[in-house]
């Protein structure tokens, strides 16, 4: 009897130990699982999971399986924001206005921070901090090596990814304030030597395939094109192939900046892509450092201490004399 009694004791407080030792959660909801761009950050948070393993708190990332499921991310924001071992939470807004409206509709009482893609100004004052690249930065970047490369101008296509996602607006918006000399132009329309085509921005919700496909039909639509500017790597990272199959009879041009294509990260084949001359040049982000660095920027906001906002990682440059340095290690 005395036995039986010793064993369920046991086994009560091995059942009250349980939530203690459940570790808080520091949740990264992405844009979609199916991007290589967002891996890195998982890698990133990851690291920091291996390196604190006797921390109280775990780095933990989701989102939906497509970058492409707005709906998906927002339902997954909310359901992680009513679990009680959520303590913080740093998001990539696909759709920035809708990411924006769950977390006004969750009211949560813990920090909110966003990673690589921010809100909308006006609706910055939900979340304690930015961090992420500087895409107003990395965007002007761009538009500077495409008018290096052409610098009288000519006639240009902009490749995006989902018309919401604030941090592709912003690259857009610092490429064509670059080409033009002006702030806060919508399109260009001669300024600087400037002008976007018809048919164009193009965009292609992060799907790689996609945006080759676009190209491919503005090149056809405009034989007389000199430039893409292109806001993500989606279609040297997510269709290399494609992209390369598309780029390659126009090798020569491209070497001689006949024609220029500033394209954004440095992510998957697209080192390679510009070791072989089939980009002039690539503006790339950091995301492992985001992933890496979000769960203590999360923490500190957790303990209440000041985090600057915003918060930025930096950028790697790489064009074809530079691939073998250009990588931050």
């Amino acid at each position: 009897m005395r036995k039986s009694l010793l064993l369920a004791a046991v086994a009560v407080m091995a059942l009250g130990a349980g939530p203690a030792l459940a570790k808080k959660q520091l949740v990264i909801v992405v844009k979609g699982l199916d991007n290589p761009f967002f891996e890195a950050i998982n890698q990133g948070c990851q690291k920091w999971n291996k390196e604190n393993a006797s921390s109280e708190y775990e780095c933990f990332y989701t989102g939906p399986a497509s970058t492409s499921d707005e709906a998906g991310e927002a339902q997954i924001v909310q359901d992680m924001l009513s679990k009680p071992d959520t303590v913080a939470m740093a998001i990539s807004p696909s759709n920035a206005p809708l990411i924006a409206q769950t977390i006004k509709s969750a009211n949560p009482s813990i920090p909110i921070m966003t990673i690589d893609a921010d809100l909308a100004k006006e609706d910055a004052g939900l979340r304690k901090t930015y961090l992420g690249t500087d895409n107003y930065l990395m965007g002007f970047k761009i538009g500077e090596y495409i008018k290096k490369g052409k610098p009288n101008g000519g006639k240009i296509c902009t490749i995006e990814g989902n018309p919401a996602a604030d941090n592709i607006l912003r690259r857009a918006q610092g490429m064509r304030d670059a080409l033009s000399g002006k702030e806060g132009l919508a399109a260009l329309a001669g300024e600087g030597g400037w002008t976007e085509v018809a048919g164009c921005p193009v965009f292609t919700n992060d799907d790689g395939a996609k945006g080759v496909q676009a190209m491919t039909d503005i090149l056809a639509a405009n034989p007389d094109l000199d430039a893409f500017g292109i806001m993500g790597g989606w279609p040297l990272f997510g269709a290399p192939q494609p992209y390369r199959d598309l780029f390659k009879p126009m090798a020569d041009k491209i070497a001689s900046n006949a024609f220029v294509i500033g394209a954004a990260d440095t992510i998957g084949d697209e080192v390679a892509i510009a070791r072989e001359g089939l980009v002039t040049a690539l503006v790339g982000q950091r995301p492992f450092e985001m992933g890496y660095k979000a769960p203590s920027v999360m923490i500190d906001l957790i303990e209440g201490k000041k985090v600057d906002d915003p918060v930025f990682t930096g950028l790697d440059e790489c064009t074809k004399d530079t691939v073998d340095t250009c990588i931050q290690k």
